[in-house]
């Protein structure tokens, strides 16, 4: 075993991927294993066993605890722990929340935006509430918005709620104050009574998870992370012992930390697969030369969507996960149910529609042979000859005949020849990604013909040459091993926290501000330092709005000492930032105050990324493998080629078919996929 290997394992819905970089010689090893959705923990584990295996020929009998191993290897995990239980809505029947007294319905309250616009007012009915009001607990006391206490914290009251929730068998709680952002003192004096009166309780307090104002939503942030906190932390400790040592976990903000400090803020693991995929993505797309890029990840179940701008992913801090608003930073993702697995179904009106339902794994698509009798965006592929009758070069044959049948059926239904109801299947398939290419990119003021289009997952590839079409993009990358960009993202990010404290005024104390700051910086040195990281880099920012706004623009905050002309560039950033989104700015009308809001750090510990390295070139024209019938336009004989046997400036013209062990790429007509110097391959529409 060399020295030093660091490994990535990503953990989804069907696959874990994983992905092995050997530090000493650049190699780069990846595979995958089933998943286990009963305990994720076999399948992580099967999956460290089997890249290990790969890369030495140990990983089978290795004890995984062995110093030999584990003292020299770095693991890092994306999960999807807590976001599956909040989907699922598992984890909040025993969740209680503590609020001032006098704000008891602030989670009935919430906010008035009603989907798709007020035409909908009529028929929509807010969904369920979080904690019902049963489970709702008040205190007295109360801080105003500077932090000053108007009225002393009862802690009389507080030890009767503690031993309510304590004879209830409420075990997770929330707590947020009001004002807390300003002045988090009463709520952990309410953790103080909450651990002495109800110790096996776990707590989360608002200004500890979301120290900014907004109270609905940093109530709901804080409900969410305590209602994650008893799974993860016992996924976390059963990973633990298994491995005999710690690792580290993914959070949603495209940063890394540590397990035994992830257990004390599980919330920002709720996007960690996702994430993972977007940063990867967004390396291979600048050794490639692309600054920016629109990142598709297709799956199973659904596809995730971001944009890269300037070589990094777009943050957001108005994300929501399944109902639950949560402000914590995170990749700015649209996820959106269409996947491999996406059921193709009639509607009432007799119109074919597709997902978002999906067949998932199991018992997955009929192709799969695994009883699943619903026609899927995956059986339309096999129907039409666009992938090999086979999964994972071999390891899960397909029933070509069973998709065949499904398709028939379904077509007979529709009055249409089975051809065109398979590529049906998939041109809807594909307008809804295209959908949420454009809420990414128009919705945000970008145009989506300005950025290349990553496309990884294992079905991401799929549809690379139809989105082309339909979006008119500039070209698709298809990288090697798609279906192991979120594993492969894992070891490319650096180790980062975030921090905030709402500030908010039109004539901001220079003092003031860099006095948050320093705090807030030395909150995150604090944080690097438990991390092991001597290197330290800090990023400001701050979130800004004119005067009257509801909602703030972010901008980067520049280093240095905090004077008027730092203010002034802020200022600037912000009217600059502001026209780019909007169209306009009130840069020079005084009548238009800016008014700062929010100030934020993230604290960055900086790591070592993988090097790709280049592949050789090919001279020789490309030798196909063999070639099958499939349908495009008509059904034809097609040349069908190995990615292992494409070397750098390989030349693949349409119609075609490239396969690899995770994936597949069918090359349309009038299309040309080329092989760039890293592996990737680069396709263009010819026409």
């Amino acid at each position: 075993m060399p020295s030093s290997v660091r490994i990535g394992v990503d953990t989804g819905g069907t696959f874990t991927d994983v992905v092995l970089v050997d530090e000493e010689t650049g190699q780069i090893i990846t595979t995958k294993t089933p998943s286990t959705p009963a305990n994720p923990a076999d399948g992580f584990m099967a999956a460290v066993h089997k890249v290990l295996e790969a890369h030495d020929g140990t990983g089978g009998d290795v004890d995984l605890g062995a110093p030999r191993v584990f003292n020299t290897v770095a693991i890092v995990h994306g999960t999807t722990v807590a976001t599956n239980q909040l989907l699922e809505d598992r984890g909040t029947a025993d969740l209680g929340f503590v609020t001032t007294e006098g704000f008891e319905l602030i989670l009935e309250i919430a906010r008035q935006s009603v989907p798709d616009g007020y035409g909908n007012s009529y028929f929509w009915v807010k969904p369920p509430r979080i904690v019902p009001a049963h489970r709702v607990k008040a205190v007295g006391g109360r801080v105003d918005h500077l932090g000053r206490e108007v009225r002393p914290f009862d802690e009389t009251q507080a030890v009767e709620v503690a031993r309510w929730f304590r004879d209830n068998g409420v075990t997770a709680i929330g707590v947020c104050f009001l004002h807390s952002y300003a002045n988090p003192e009463h709520e952990r004096r309410m953790r103080e009574v909450l651990t002495r009166e109800h110790p096996d309780a776990v707590v989360s307090l608002s200004s500890d998870v979301l120290r900014e104002y907004r109270e609905y939503e940093r109530s709901v942030t804080t409900l969410v992370d305590a209602a994650v906190k008893p799974i993860m932390r016992r996924y976390i400790a059963n990973l633990s012992q298994r491995l005999g040592r710690g690792f580290s976990v993914m959070k949603s903000n495209g940063g890394i930390l540590s397990a035994s400090e992830v257990v004390h803020q599980p919330i920002t693991t709720v996007l960690s697969g996702p994430a993972a995929g977007a940063l990867g993505a967004a390396l291979i797309a600048g050794v490639g030369g692309h600054s920016g890029a629109i990142t598709l990840d297709g799956g199973g179940t659904s596809t995730d969507v971001a944009v890269i701008v300037d070589g990094e992913p777009s943050l957001t801090t108005e994300g929501t996960i399944g109902r639950y608003p949560c402000k914590i930073p995170m990749i700015d993702i649209v996820t959106v149910g269409a996947g491999g697995g996406s059921i193709a179904w009639i509607s009432p009106e007799g119109t074919l529609k597709v997902g978002p339902r999906s067949a998932g794994a199991d018992p997955g698509p009929i192709c799969y042979g695994k009883g699943g009798t619903e026609v899927t965006v995956t059986d339309a592929h096999v129907y039409l000859g666009r992938v090999p009758p086979h999964l994972l070069g071999g390891e899960i044959p397909l029933d070509v005949a069973a998709a065949r049948a499904g398709i028939e059926a379904l077509a007979g239904k529709l009055g249409l020849t089975p051809e065109r109801c398979a590529t049906g299947i998939l041109e809807i398939s594909a307008f809804n990604q295209s959908n949420a290419i454009r809420q990414i990119t128009i919705k945000r003021g970008l145009d989506v013909r300005d950025f290349p289009m990553v496309a990884f997952g294992g079905s991401g590839p799929l549809l690379a040459c139809s989105l082309i079409d339909i979006l008119g993009l500039r070209a698709a990358i298809v990288p090697p091993d798609p279906g192991n960009v979120s594993a492969f993202g894992l070891l490319t990010v650096d180790v980062k926290n975030d921090y905030v404290r709402t500030h908010v005024s039109r004539d901001p104390s220079p003092e003031a501000v860099g006095e948050i700051f320093t705090e807030l910086e030395a909150e995150a040195a604090a944080a690097l330092d438990r991390e092991g990281f001597a290197d330290h880099v800090y990023a400001r920012s701050a979130d800004l709005r004119y005067f009257g706004q509801a909602y703030e623009v972010r901008v980067a905050a520049p280093d240095g000492p905090v004077d008027e002309a730092w203010a002034a560039a802020v200022t600037e950033r912000f009217h600059a930032e502001h026209e780019r989104l909007y169209g306009y700015g009130y840069r020079d009308d005084p009548r238009h105050a800016v008014e700062w809001v929010n100030l934020r750090v993230s604290g960055i510990g900086p790591i070592t990324r993988p090097a790709i390295a280049r592949l050789p070139r090919q001279e020789d024209e490309p030798s196909p493998v063999c070639t099958r019938d499939v349908y495009y336009e008509q059904w034809g004989r097609t040349v069908v080629y190995r990615r292992t046997g494409l070397g750098a400036g390989a030349v693949v013209r349409g119609p075609a078919v490239i396969e690899e062990y995770g994936s597949t790429l069918p090359v349309h007509p009038g299309f040309t996929a080329t092989m760039d110097d890293y592996g990737n391959l680069l396709v263009v529409s010819d026409r």
